[in-house]
């Protein structure tokens, strides 16, 4: 298939999930309700939201909810965000305690708009997460801070149990997906990380347009800078006047991934058509 071809058939039947069920799962469920407590497990209609509440793990995001930056994929509002609210980190750890989360995994926005980027408030909502839940583990899901490597460090320093970033796409697909991202500079960072002590992750959407050449290369790629974890799931288009999906990766092709993967020296690899960066977050923790 093309790199200029637009999928234009239903989804296949490997798409398709059950509804989430479970007592753990209702129980959070009622708590985010009552509480108006905000994941993006929910917000994102994440397909893995039962299986993940029931394992005790779920998904926040943090500074705001307008980015600065305009990726093809992504459906987050790009914009002029709003200034930062510094009760924001305590209203996360509230949330992770109510929710009695066991295994909190935080993202953010980009926020090229601040000197800092964002990191100072990484740095607070991380903290007070322990103070509130100190046997809650974290992972830090970060953007690339714009290469300003003293931002990072601020993340680095208050040592999260893993950092994550993802890589999201190709090498040559990336101006076009991510447009202000670049991908050695997500690579460069992602070393830094492991230079720092960090365990590391990052993931792959896949069905852009890239070729299975181009996907073995991603993974060698990571793997040359140390990355522990590697996610890898079916990308889907959020509206119409995002990048649309070029094709539907089959299951088998998404085992074959896994099994390469696992053969370069990953610890851990998911790799499904619905896996998503924090799928079986927990999970990770273990190696």
């Amino acid at each position: 298939m093309s790199d200029t071809t637009v999928l234009k058939t239903k989804k296949p039947n490997w798409l398709k999930v059950k509804l989430p069920t479970g007592e753990e799962y209702k129980k959070v469920r009622n708590l985010v309700s009552e509480h108006k407590l905000h994941t993006i497990c929910e917000s994102g209609n994440c397909p893995n939201m039962g299986e993940c509440w029931g394992a005790g793990t779920a998904t926040f995001m943090i500074l705001g909810n307008v980015c600065t930056r305009s990726c093809g994929f992504c459906a987050v509002a790009t914009g002029k965000p709003d200034e930062v609210d510094v009760f924001e980190p305590a209203r996360v750890a509230k949330s992770v305690k109510l929710m009695n989360v066991k295994h909190a995994v935080i993202t953010s926005v980009d926020r090229d708009d601040l000197l800092d980027g964002g990191s100072n408030i990484w740095v607070s909502t991380v903290k007070a997460i322990r103070r509130q839940s100190p046997n809650t583990t974290l992972e830090t899901l970060i953007p690339d801070f714009a290469g300003k490597w003293e931002n990072l460090q601020n993340v680095i320093d208050v040592a999260p149990e893993i950092v994550s970033h993802n890589i999201e796409t190709v090498r040559r697909l990336t101006k076009t997906i991510r447009v202000q991202a670049k991908y050695n500079r997500s690579l460069e960072l992602l070393l830094r990380l492991k230079q720092g002590g960090m365990k590391t992750k990052s993931g792959l959407m896949l069905g852009l347009g890239e070729t299975h050449e181009e996907v073995i290369e991603t993974l060698e790629d990571l793997r040359s800078v140390k990355v522990d974890i590697v996610t890898l799931g079916q990308y889907l288009q959020p509206t119409p006047k995002h990048a649309p999906v070029v094709e539907f990766i089959k299951p088998e092709k998404f085992d074959f991934y896994k099994n390469f993967g696992l053969k370069l020296g990953f610890k851990y690899v998911e790799s499904g058509p619905l896996v998503r960066s924090s799928y079986h977050a927990e999970k990770h923790l273990i190696n």
